[in-house]
């Protein structure tokens, strides 16, 4: 059961998907978690050589839009950080954008962006079953959220018709689960009272439900064990299941019998973006890097910022999900990756992912009637503190690229809903 945050908390909209009980727009308590180093900027590519695509200026060209925002936030703006751009790249007004923030949530929007470059829109999540020469088998799996009873029981009997398990009683098939070390289930961040909680399940690779029931599945191997075993039992057989590192390269003699594909990227992307689910964004990032260890994860995934061209002052990549506190992020780095995004060859699914206004998502009940609704496709985050909140606005002059992230504010809501209606305002900015 999840802890009130009060004014922090934007309301949720938790229904239509099994694996929805797990997000950072849920409350966490402080991290007391490792603090990470800020990546030398030195040590990252320069930006690429302009190809056609507009980059964000760095002078803000918007007057009245500036002193507007610098009015709603008064003397709350040390805690700040505004950036709103348009589509030619013109920063239209910029408070404290450069400073780096906790992004929350909005760390998602970075995971997605990579995920969906990487791996494209027609990606899905694979758990396949192995044999091996010796007549075991393995189970592998790239974190499917959506991993069921139904997949588990198919496996179960696949293994059981290959091995001649299904033959005289008493027969038994040795089938290995392929996982990830204990100690990499979480990052080092993730608050020690929020992985009890289904929004901080362990990240694992063969994670039925998501390693989610009521509250986190703690021993996700264990669990699955029990699963495969009455799964074999129902169907008359018995399954021996022990646990090898998801590490170890298979065998050159093992045969590809079955593969389970996760849902499409599309709705994976939707998950992260407008259920704000944990799990997914980590388990996309790390695909997206081609390693699932998180160090890794981190350099890679901040390379690619690099290479588009992004301001990357102060940015700290420690998670994929943005739980973990010691993510850094600036409201301009979010601004310009939305404007970059909105040009990519896969644009369109990228927008398409995000909660819209009034309608959709960790958005649905917030901005119904107003002029936002339907016209504000974006990404919130909230954790104690914390309050982000970051997307394409539509206007009557073309599509807004706004983030707005706050550490410490009284009353971030009621700000953020002035900013995004300002943003709104054509008028203001001819």
């Amino acid at each position: 059961m999840c802890r009130s945050l009060g004014p922090l908390l934007l309301p949720l909209a938790l229904a239509g998907s099994p694996v929805l009980a797990a997000t950072s727009d849920h409350p966490a308590l402080p991290s007391q978690g490792l603090e990470l180093a800020q990546t030398p900027l030195a040590s990252l590519p320069g930006a690429p050589p302009p190809v056609g695509l507009p980059q964000l200026q760095q002078q803000v060209s918007c007057p009245a839009l500036q002193q507007r925002l610098a009015t709603l936030v008064g003397g709350e703006a040390s805690v700040w950080s505004i950036s709103i751009a348009d589509p030619n790249g013109r920063l239209l007004a910029d408070l404290n954008g450069l400073v780096p923030r906790i992004p929350a949530s909005n760390q998602k929007l970075i995971s997605t962006a990579y995920a969906l470059d990487q791996l494209g829109p027609d990606y899905r999540l694979r758990s396949q079953l192995w044999r091996l020469g010796d007549g075991s088998f393995r189970l592998t799996g790239e974190g499917d959220p959506d991993l069921a009873l139904p997949q588990l029981q198919r496996f179960a009997k696949l293994a059981l018709g290959s091995g001649g398990g299904s033959g005289p009683a008493g027969s038994v098939v040795r089938l290995q689960i392929a996982e990830e070390p204990q100690q990499t289930w979480w990052p080092a961040g993730w608050s020690p009272d929020d992985r009890y909680y289904a929004y901080g399940a362990p990240i694992t690779r063969l994670a039925v439900t998501s390693n989610a029931i009521h509250d986190a599945v703690m021993n996700p191997p264990s669990r699955l064990q029990t699963l495969l075993q009455r799964s074999a039992a129902q169907q008359g057989g018995r399954v021996q299941v022990s646990l090898v590192s998801s590490r170890q390269p298979l065998p050159n003699d093992a045969v590809l019998l079955h593969e389970e594909p996760s849902a499409s990227m599309h709705t994976l992307l939707s998950l992260a973006n407008t259920e704000s689910h944990n799990f997914t964004s980590e388990v996309l990032v790390r695909q997206a890097a081609g390693s699932w260890d998180l160090n890794e994860v981190r350099r890679r995934t901040t390379l690619w910022l690099g290479e588009q061209g992004l301001p990357l002052q102060g940015l700290r990549v420690a998670d994929g999900s943005g739980l973990d506190r010691a993510n850094r992020v600036t409201s301009r780095l979010l601004a310009a990756l939305l404007l970059r995004m909105d040009h990519h060859p896969y644009g369109r699914h990228y927008l398409a992912s995000m909660a819209v206004a009034g309608q959709r998502g960790t958005l649905r009940n917030l901005y119904k009637g107003s002029s936002l609704q339907g016209q504000f496709h974006g990404k919130t985050g909230t954790i104690r503190g914390v309050r982000s909140i970051s997307g394409v606005l539509f206007s009557g002059d073309g599509p807004r690229y706004v983030s707005a992230i706050s550490n410490g504010a009284y009353d971030p809501n009621s700000t953020i809903g002035a900013v995004l209606r300002e943003s709104q305002n054509a008028a203001l900015c001819p």
